[in-house]
């Protein structure tokens, strides 16, 4: 059922998208098509594992699946609602960026989350309340899945984390900043043409055997337009330039160099060829420098392009949209835990927490990328990629916990709160996990480094959040620091209530 709800939310959205891309309003291309599949059904099955697990318990209590349905969906509906806007917003943040892709991956991501959400909390109910105790065979739901008593492993975590639970959240932190120390090392200036692919297509070693023989740039020059008037000073100036081997003006022969230069519109072209790799990191800081001393040029109006200038523009333009995007995502995603928490200290731990994660999963990503995977360094976009996957997509599995946390803080206080939440939840949680990171992790059979480095990056974040963050850290913390944890909301003063024996082992 939660397989088919999940397909039913990939149709529903690749139509969607479909008719909207048909009338020029989003745009869709093979990479925006990839991630869109995966992100509709990872997420569709984690609201739908959390959805039957509520509407197995409820079923347990009351025996009426009709019943049970809409109690499941009553109880389930604010976790997942919130959930999604969370993800829908950080997805629609990328129309910040100045990159086409971000910006095409944006709202083409955010319908199939709310198409994810649909199918959860319409579908899934309806098949659920048909189903009933069948849905569930052969583990036919009892008693024991309405009280803590029918989660063994989960009473033990809690049990460990009641017992000293500033050594569990202390340890964890530790964890966290020993991975996140390998953070510096990840380079994000791109990708060598060599490294595009995982494997070795033609094209990467007729490249290689081209740069043995000529220039490191021969064949992806830098392309130089400026004005007809000003050629020969821009050609002088561009030869003068460190890293240029030759620069040559486009003819109408065909040949560069061999004959007058062809004019079009008063405009002509002069190819540079540089010394160093079009890939490198020296070759972009020739395109610098080049840009630099034809600009200074009165009249020349030039600019310069090729393959060598568009890999450093998308190099400053991702960092630029870190910057910008970053604080947007997670301003977004505080004030929405702020407004379901109703709570302002909770929320920001939360954050801080999944912002950790994230710096830690790149500071693994690092070592895995350079010395697993051969890559010397990351696409630009990766880190913005794996910001808004991993921060947006992380922060579900602390807003199923804690939306489950303040239910139960309410009648049990804020210990009993914690342990009960984490008991109940745990094993739904950490299986939505599971699924996602093994959703996310099938990209990397596609034999594209970007893809493969976006899919490790979400995969290993989301087992590192679900396992550590969400399982250990957050717990710890939140009955490390007590009923203040809730502040300002009225459970900050909730007063503690004697544990019953069955919520800890």
């Amino acid at each position: 059922m939660i397989i088919i709800g999940a397909v039913f939310a990939l149709g529903l959205a690749c139509a969607v998208v479909y008719a909207l891309a048909d009338r020029g309003l989003v745009r869709v291309d093979g990479q925006v098509q990839g991630i869109l599949s995966i992100l509709v059904i990872g997420a569709a099955t984690d609201y739908a594992l959390l959805l039957a697990a509520r509407f197995r318990e409820e079923l347990a209590a009351r025996g009426d699946r009709i019943t049970a349905a809409a109690a499941a969906v009553r109880r389930s509906a604010g976790a997942i609602v919130a959930s999604a806007a969370t993800v829908a917003p950080g997805l629609l943040a990328l129309l910040a960026s100045d990159l086409t892709n971000n910006q095409a991956l944006g709202p083409v991501g955010a319908i199939g989350i709310a198409c994810a959400v649909l199918s959860t909390l319409t579908f899934l109910p309806a098949v659920l309340a048909l189903l009933g105790r069948a849905a569930y065979w052969p583990a036919a739901p009892k008693p024991a899945d309405t009280t803590a008593e029918g989660h063994t492993v989960w009473r033990r975590i809690a049990g460990v984390i009641d017992r000293a639970p500033r050594r569990v959240w202390a340890s964890s932190t530790l964890l966290l900043l020993a991975f996140a120390a390998f953070f510096p090392a990840l380079s994000s200036k791109g990708v060598p043409l060599d490294e595009i692919f995982v494997n070795d297509p033609p094209s990467v070693a007729a490249q290689q055997t081209l740069g043995r023989h000529f220039p490191g740039g021969s064949g992806q020059p830098a392309v130089i337009i400026t004005d007809a008037g000003k050629t020969a000073e821009v050609q002088a100036a561009a030869e003068k330039t460190e890293g240029v081997a030759v620069a040559l003006t486009a003819t109408s022969s065909g040949r560069p160099g061999a004959g007058e230069p062809l004019v079009v519109d008063g405009r002509v072209r002069i190819d540079a060829t540089l010394q160093a790799a079009a890939d490198s990191d020296a070759a972009k800081e020739t395109v610098e420098r080049l840009r630099n001393r034809l600009h200074a040029i009165p009249g020349a109006d030039a600019i310069v392009g090729g393959h060598t200038a568009q890999q450093y523009d998308t190099q400053q333009t991702a960092a630029r949209d870190r910057t910008v995007i970053v604080p947007v995502v997670l301003g977004i995603i505080l004030l929405i835990l702020i407004l379901l928490l109703r709570a302002l200290l909770v929320p920001v731990l939360l954050v801080a927490t999944v912002a950790l994660n994230f710096v830690a999963t790149l500071g693994v990503s690092a070592l895995v990328f350079d010395h697993l995977l051969g890559f010397s360094g990351t696409d630009a976009s990766v880190p913005l990629y794996g910001f808004v996957f991993l921060v947006a997509l992380g922060v579900d599995y602390n807003i199923f916990l804690m939306s489950r946390v303040r239910e139960e803080t309410l009648g049990h206080g804020v210990r009993q709160g914690v342990l009960r939440g984490l008991t109940t939840t745990g094993g739904v949680i950490t299986s939505a996990g599971v699924v996602l990171a093994a959703t996310f992790a099938a990209l990397m059979v596609i034999p594209l480094a970007f893809l493969v480095q976006i899919a490790f990056i979400v995969a290993f974040g989301v087992l590192l959040d679900t396992l550590v963050v969400r399982s250990l850290l957050v717990p710890a913390l939140v009955i490390d620091i007590g009923p203040r944890s809730w502040w300002p909301s009225r459970l900050a003063r909730h007063t503690e209530t004697a544990a019953a024996p069955a919520d800890t082992p």
